[in-house]
C-alpha cells in the first residue's frame, strides 16, 4: 500500500511539473508574439507555430546548457524566427547567392608583402557604419550588404556617412542578375551604382521589402562607385581589406544562425555553400565583426563569427567591397 501511495504522489507531481512547464511556454509564446508582433491566420496556426516555438526553445535550452558547461562558444536565444522551422528559415531569410562569375569579372586587391595590420578593427567605432537596418522576410541582404560596404566607403572618402537605398538596387539592378527578394549579389549591385553613375539615398528611396518599378533619381543620388575590388579568399587577405581598406561585403553560409543570440559563432558544418551576403566591419584576435541585416537579432544586429578557424562560414571566399 505505502508503495502505491509513492507513486500515486509521484505521478501527481510530474503532473503538475508538466502543467506548470506547459503554462510558462504559454507566457513565453504569449510574450514573443507581443514584442515581435507576431499574428497567425487563425487558431490552427497559432497552435503550430506554438508547438514549432517549443521545439526551438528545446534546440535553444540544450545548446545552452552546453555552452554553460564550456562545450560551445556561442549562445542561443529566442528571436523573431523562433516560430519558424530550419528549413522554413531558410527558404525565407537566406536566398541565392550567385558566385558563377565571381574570379573572373572582379579584379583582385593587392597585398603587399609583409605588411603589419592591427590586431583589432572596429569601422563602428570610426562612424563609417550606418544603423542596422532590417531586409524583413525578403532575401535582399545582397542589396543591405552592398549598401553597407558603399555606406561605409564613401564615409571614409567623404567624411559623411549616407544611408543608402536598397530598395533602388532592387528595383534598377536586375539587368545585373539580381533578383529582388530571391537572391543577388553584392558586387553586381556595386556595378550597377557604377554604371548608372549614383545610388539614392535611403530617404529619398525607401525600403518596401518587394520588387518594384526602377525610380532612380539622379538629383537624390548619395554616393558614386569607381570600380569594385575583390579580396583573395584568404582569411589574411580579408583581415587586410579591412584594416586598410573599410568595411567589406561578405558572402557565408548562415544555415545555423537562426538561434544565435551572441559569443563567438563557430560550427564544423558551417560552410556547405553561401547563402546569405553580409557585412565585415572589423574584427578582434579570434573573430570577425559582422553586420547582419536582420533587426536586433544576434548582438544587437551582430554577430561574432569565428576567426582563423578554417574559413568558417566561407565568410573569405566571396569578399568584395567598393572603390570611390
Amino acid at each position: 500500500m505505502k508503495s502505491v501511495v509513492i507513486v500515486l504522489i509521484a505521478l501527481l507531481v510530474s503532473c503538475s511539473q508538466a502543467i506548470i512547464y506547459e503554462d510558462v511556454l504559454a507566457a513565453e509564446f504569449e510574450a514573443f508574439k507581443l514584442e515581435h508582433e507576431k499574428s497567425y491566420e487563425d487558431i490552427d496556426e497559432e497552435n503550430l507555430r506554438m508547438q514549432i516555438f517549443k521545439l526551438n526553445k528545446e534546440t535553444i535550452d540544450k545548446h545552452n546548457e552546453r555552452y554553460a558547461r564550456g562545450l560551445e562558444t556561442y549562445e542561443m536565444g529566442i528571436n523573431q524566427f523562433s516560430d519558424m522551422l530550419p528549413e522554413e528559415f531558410k527558404q525565407i531569410m537566406l536566398s541565392n547567392i550567385n558566385t558563377t562569375d565571381f574570379d573572373s569579372s572582379i579584379d583582385s586587391i593587392y597585398l603587399p608583402q609583409d605588411i603589419e595590420i592591427p590586431n583589432e578593427v572596429d569601422w563602428r567605432g570610426k562612424g563609417a557604419v550606418t544603423a542596422v537596418k532590417n531586409q524583413g522576410s525578403c532575401g535582399s541582404c545582397w542589396a543591405f550588404s552592398a549598401t553597407g560596404a558603399l555606406e561605409g566607403h564613401h564615409f571614409i572618402k567623404s567624411g559623411r556617412l549616407i544611408p543608402l537605398s536598397e530598395q533602388n538596387l532592387m528595383d534598377c539592378s536586375g539587368g545585373y542578375n539580381n533578383h529582388g527578394c530571391h537572391g543577388g549579389f553584392p558586387s553586381a549591385a556595386l556595378m550597377y551604382v557604377r554604371n548608372n553613375r549614383g545610388i539614392d539615398t535611403e530617404s529619398s528611396y525607401p525600403y518596401e521589402g518587394r520588387l518594384g518599378y526602377c525610380r532612380y533619381r539622379r538629383s537624390f543620388s548619395g554616393a558614386t562607385v569607381s570600380g569594385v575590388k575583390r579580396v583573395p579568399r584568404t582569411e589574411s587577405a580579408l583581415a587586410y581589406a579591412l584594416a586598410e581598406k573599410g568595411p567589406v561585403s561578405v558572402c557565408v553560409d548562415a544555415s545555423k544562425f537562426q538561434h544565435y543570440r551572441g559569443g563567438i559563432f563557430s560550427d564544423p558544418s558551417c560552410g556547405q555553400h553561401v547563402n546569405h551576403a553580409v557585412l565585415a566591419v572589423g574584427y578582434g584576435p579570434d573573430f570577425w565583426l559582422i553586420k547582419n541585416s536582420w533587426g536586433s537579432w544576434g548582438e544587437q544586429g551582430y554577430m561574432r563569427l569565428a576567426r582563423n578557424h578554417g574559413n568558417m562560414c566561407k565568410v573569405a571566399s566571396y569578399a568584395v567591397f567598393p572603390t570611390v
